[in-house]
């Protein structure tokens, strides 16, 4: 096989950006020519990874907090991501990648890149998508709750036709939505698409669903030319290695890990105090990821905040891990084999945190409901036997899996098959 070009595209926070880094690094191990092409906010960190980097607008500030509270919002924000954020951009976003395109001979991309199937339509170049969550698929037997649904988490049960009406619903109301891209299309002399929005995701070559069956299996209504691979993760070690926290743990039994990620930690309201105050009537141990918020002075011994980790060095040392249920931070929870507590916020976090839960390896609690008291109750039941045990029957399954490996492959098939 000769080496190829191979375009790599994703927009939005670490928990978008890691996999496709953690992909693009295999591939470049394989001997191809590896590109990225994502913000300029990331710049420096793909280029700290060993990739080469294009830039991609719209050129926003993943860690803007007003932006992320409005993109997080559990009904509003999907509306305000597309019609907002990124669906005004489109043109530039089309044009930065056309430009990153030229010589490649294969395209990766994130879901809400909106333009890649343009460019790969445009320029008749072969692609893939890649799916970070279940939730993305909206399978009708595999229902996720819908965002623009009241009660949502309740219709996940109703059987396959209710679930056909409601994604008929959403359709329907996200039908404007689409103008933005089919003006476009019709720019660059492309059919256009009344479900442009849902659809251009999908590739008619190859679909990479970059998560653990343990997460979702594959269901029947899945688009064609689907490999689900298993989770594909990247974690960069720190630069240092970090006394004070390497104490902490080797000081006490192992604490409660809470997190909000890269995104929801810009809005975390309360979550913090709660859990600091959880753990201290729990006469427990916990450590505080707290992001750029201002780390608290004068904690007590039972308490260490840090502003960022990676998980994969504390994870698997903790009792417990409270996160926000995005797929990144849960597919390193369920790998460490530990039990979790999820406090969803929007996307695909009630869907992941719903699926935890099924499990049998976590519990789920709302934001408006995140209190010390109600903390408690949840982390004792998370610190039974059965938790525990099944917690560590998931994590050495997805531990297992093969994903980084398994998705090289199935790009490279889907290279060079034609």
């Amino acid at each position: 096989m000769q080496p190829a070009r191979i375009l790599l595209a994703t927009l939005g926070s670490l928990g978008d950006l890691h996999p496709i880094v953690g992909l693009a690094l295999a591939l470049q191990a394989r001997g191809h020519s590896v590109v990225l092409a994502t913000t300029d906010f990331y710049q420096q960190r793909i280029e700290a990874a060993g990739l080469e980097f294009r830039s991609l607008r719209p050129l926003g500030t993943p860690t803007d907090p007003e932006m992320l509270r409005r993109v997080l919002h559990p009904r509003k924000g999907p509306e305000y991501l597309m019609r907002t954020l990124l669906l005004p951009h489109v043109h530039d976003m089309y044009s930065d990648l056309a430009a990153a395109a030229q010589g490649a001979d294969f395209l990766i991309s994130g879901e809400v890149v909106l333009a890649a199937s343009l460019v790969a339509e445009k320029l008749r170049l072969p692609w893939a998508g890649a799916i970070l969550a279940p939730f993305s698929f909206f399978s009708v037997y595999d229902p996720p709750p819908l965002p623009f649904v009241p009660a949502a988490t309740s219709f996940t049960r109703a059987p396959p036709f209710i679930q056909r009406q409601l994604l008929a619903l959403g359709r329907f109301v996200t039908r404007s939505w689409n103008e933005p891209l089919n003006e476009l299309r019709r720019s660059l002399g492309l059919r256009v698409s009344p479900r442009a929005i849902l659809t251009d995701r999908f590739s008619p070559f190859l679909n990479l669903a970059l998560f653990s069956s343990q997460l979702g299996r594959p269901q029947r209504d899945w688009p064609g030319h689907t490999v689900q691979t298993g989770f594909v993760l990247y974690d960069p070690a720190p630069q240092a290695r970090q006394e004070p926290l390497e104490k902490f743990f080797n000081s006490g039994p192992p604490p409660i890990t809470f997190t909000l990620g890269s995104a929801a930690v810009m809005d975390p309201g309360g979550f913090f105090e709660e859990s600091a105050a959880a753990v201290r009537r729990l006469g427990a141990r916990g450590l505080l990821l707290m992001g750029e918020n201002p780390l608290p002075v004068g904690l007590p011994k039972e308490l260490f905040a840090a502003d960022y980790v990676p998980y994969s060095s504390v994870f698997p040392r903790s009792a417990c891990v409270v996160h926000q249920g995005g797929v990144g931070t849960t597919a390193q929870a369920m790998r460490a084999g530990v039990p979790q507590l999820v406090m969803p916020y929007a996307f695909d976090q009630p869907d992941n945190a719903a699926r935890m839960v099924k499990l049998g390896i976590g519990l789920s609690t709302r934001r408006k409901r995140y209190r010390a008291a109600a903390v408690m109750d949840k982390l004792r039941a998370l610190s039974g036997r059965s938790f525990r045990q099944r917690a560590r029957e998931v994590g050495n399954r997805v531990s297992a899996e093969r994903g980084v490996s398994m998705a090289c492959a199935a790009v490279e098939r889907a290279l060079y098959s034609g």
